[in-house]
């Protein structure tokens, strides 16, 4: 696979996921980085060239583009043992895709960049407000995590796919928004088998 450029920024486990997506199914990724924190995304040039809605990741593949993380992944990984074949096997690894998005990301992630880019003495009101009932979201997302992998070894069809890459990303880095991982024992274990996995690559990497 050529010709794919990754418009990231680098520390985002969003745009991680993505790499390592990559890396597994061994597709090359020029990658162009955009600093979030100075608005590089927000420019009338990145709006009207590589995504409208101002946000990356975004993946190019030639002249099209196709934002959205897990999105991304589904993309590279179309054909390779990371997408189940198999009717239900598929639908239950979207099925993990989906929640991550709605249920993990919006928690997890964004309590991580709270603190590691904000800093909590420069919380908003708002930010003041919503702190508890993220954190309370955040927990209970690990709690399920760790409850689904008490009986097996990945998320879904029984085998590592793009769901374990998708909830890998922020969920090894997540005590840096404040979560505990030693409450989540079975979580631990994901996280070892995931990282031990062939052409694994780290999120610095």
């Amino acid at each position: 696979m050529t010709d794919l450029i990754l418009h990231e920024y680098a520390r985002s486990g969003n745009c991680y996921k993505i790499r390592l997506t990559a890396a597994h199914v061994g597709a090359m990724l020029e990658r162009r980085e955009y600093d979030i924190m100075k608005g590089e995304t927000r420019t009338a040039h990145f709006l009207a060239n590589v995504n409208a809605n101002g946000r990356i990741p975004t993946l190019q593949t030639g002249e099209r583009f196709l934002p959205e993380s897990n999105a991304a992944c589904l993309y590279l990984a179309h054909g390779t043992p990371l997408v189940p074949k198999e009717r239900f096997d598929h639908a239950d690894m979207l099925r993990w895709l989906f929640w991550e998005q709605y249920n993990h990301e919006p928690n997890v992630a964004t309590l991580r960049f709270w603190f590691g880019w904000v800093g909590e003495a420069n919380f908003t009101e708002v930010q003041k407000i919503n702190l508890p009932g993220k954190r309370a979201a955040g927990f209970a997302a690990l709690e399920l995590m760790d409850e689904h992998l008490a009986t097996r070894d990945w998320f879904a069809a029984g085998i590592f796919t793009i769901a374990d890459i998708a909830l890998y990303a922020y969920t090894h880095v997540c005590e840096e928004g404040g979560y505990q991982l030693s409450r989540y024992p079975n979580v631990q274990k994901w996280l070892a088998r995931v990282a031990a996995q062939p052409g694994h690559v780290t999120i610095d990497a």
